[in-house]
């Protein structure tokens, strides 16, 4: 298999950051995140998050908040629970209001980078299935 997008690595817009080691037990594959606020007095995280090919994050909830995801690289997937997966590419925004149960990640065969804008606090649930997720663009 050939992997698109690999400059996505590289921080393309914003820095890639380390390994994404504090929220590892909630994502399938390697992540990585660099914050991009710093500023305790605002209450809400800014990040730029990137994954690797085939990487995605757990199931998950945002309470008594929401998230916006700014596609900035590569190719990916975002789900909410009960409807289709939606093929994501920069350029793309994505809007989870407070509540919603959702997913987001790579795609098998590319990297993929967003900023990621929360506010709220994230209830983390079971990791999106292996077949789940390789069923995902198959025609």
């Amino acid at each position: 298999m050939t992997i698109k997008n690999q400059s996505v690595k590289d921080g393309v817009i914003f820095p890639s950051g380390p390994k994404n080691e504090t929220f590892a037990k909630y994502f399938v594959g390697q992540s990585y995140l660099q914050g991009l606020v710093d500023d305790p007095s605002v209450n809400v995280n800014v990040g730029n998050v990137t994954f690797e090919p085939g990487c995605r994050n757990n199931w998950h909830i945002h309470h008594n908040g929401y998230q916006i995801l700014l596609v900035t690289g590569g190719e990916g997937w975002y789900q909410e629970a009960g409807k289709p997966a939606q093929h994501l590419v920069p350029g793309d925004v994505v809007v989870t209001h407070d509540g919603v149960k959702h997913w987001h990640g790579a795609t098998r065969d590319s990297w993929f980078e967003h900023i990621a804008i929360t506010a709220g606090t994230p209830e983390w649930l079971e990791p999106v299935s292996d077949n789940e997720y390789n069923q995902l663009g198959v025609k």
